[in-house]
C-alpha cells in the first residue's frame, strides 16, 4: 500500500498547478490532503475528482482553518469525520478511512508559529489526540495518522537555524509530546524509522527563503500503530515537487488493500 501525505495551503490553487496531474501519476492507494481551504461543495468539479480515485472532505466553518480530505483506489468500508473533541471537528481537522486491516487518516494540527494567542489551542488539540491515540492501541486494527503537526520533533527535523528559537512547532511541551507519542505509546514515525538522514525537510517557511537552501523543517508525518513498524518497505519526502510550502512524504507499506 502506497500512501502519500501532503499540505496543499488551499486545494484550488493546488489544482491550477497539477496536483492531480501528479497525484494520478504516484498510483497511490491512498492520499491523505490537509490545508483544503474551501466548502465542500466548491470541490464538486470534476477536476477535483480523478478518475479511479473516490474522494471524501470535511471542511472548517472558517475555511481559512485549513479542512482535510482523503482520496483512495479503493472504496472505505467507512469514512469517520471528527475524532469527538469539538473544536476539531468543527475546524475540519480529521478525517478517516477504514478498510478491512488498515485505517488511514488525515489530520491538520492547528498553527501557532507568529500567533502566541493560539498556542493554547494547539496545545488543546495535541492534549485531546493524544487522549485519542491512547484509546486507539486497544482496537483490533492498525492505523497510520497522516498529516501536518506544524511541529518539528527532534533538532535533525529542523535546520540548526531554528535550534535556539523560542517559536511555535519547537517549543519543549511540542517535542515531548513526540516523545510520549514514539516513546511511551510506541507509535512508530514511518519515515524516521527508514531514514535517519539529516536536513529531511517536508517545510520550508516562506520567511525563509533569503537564509539559505535548507532552511526547512519535517512538520508532515505519518504515524502508525506498532504493529506496522515491521511493514515499512520504503518512503521517500519528494522535495523536487512543490504545490505549497511543503513538500509531499510518500510511503509504502507491505499491507494489502482488497
Amino acid at each position: 500500500m502506497k500512501v502519500v501525505t501532503i499540505s496543499v495551503n488551499g486545494l484550488r490553487q493546488a489544482a491550477d498547478n497539477g496536483f492531480f496531474d501528479w497525484m494520478v501519476k504516484q498510483n497511490a492507494d491512498v492520499v491523505c490532503v490537509q490545508d483544503i481551504r474551501g466548502r465542500i461543495w466548491e470541490f464538486d468539479d470534476e477536476r477535483y475528482h480523478p478518475p479511479g480515485y473516490e474522494a471524501f472532505f470535511i471542511d472548517a466553518e472558517n475555511e481559512q482553518d485549513g479542512g482535510v480530505c482523503i482520496y483512495s483506489r479503493h472504496f472505505p468500508k467507512a469514512i469517520m469525520y471528527g475524532f469527538a473533541f469539538e473544536p476539531a471537528d468543527r475546524e475540519g481537522r480529521f478525517i478517516q478511512a477504514d478498510f478491512d486491516n488498515v485505517s488511514v487518516a488525515s489530520i491538520l494540527l492547528p498553527c501557532a508559529l507568529g500567533e502566541p494567542g493560539k498556542q493554547k489551542q494547539k496545545d488543546d488539540f495535541m492534549n485531546a489526540f493524544m487522549a485519542h491515540l491512547q484509546k486507539t492501541l486497544r482496537k483490533r486494527r492498525q492505523f497510520i495518522f497522516c498529516g501536518n503537526f506544524q511541529t518539528a520533533h527532534l533538532v535533525t527535523d529542523a535546520s540548526s537555524r531554528y535550534h535556539k528559537m523560542e517559536v511555535s512547532g519547537f517549543l519543549p511541551q511540542e517535542r515531548g509530546w513526540f516523545d510520549e507519542v514514539f516513546e511511551s505509546l510506541d507509535y512508530v514515525d514511518a519515515f524516521r524509522e527508514i531514514n535517519k538522514d539529516k536536513n529531511q525537510y517536508t517545510w520550508y517557511p516562506e520567511w525563509a527563503k533569503g537564509w539559505r537552501k535548507q532552511s526547512g523543517w519535517r512538520t508532515d508525518y505519518q504515524i502508525a500503530t506498532p504493529g506496522i513498524r515491521g511493514k515499512i518497505l520504503s518512503g521517500h519526502i519528494d522535495g523536487q515537487t512543490r504545490f505549497s510550502d511543503h513538500a509531499p512524504l510518500i510511503m509504502d507499506y507491505d499491507i494489502v488493500v482488497p
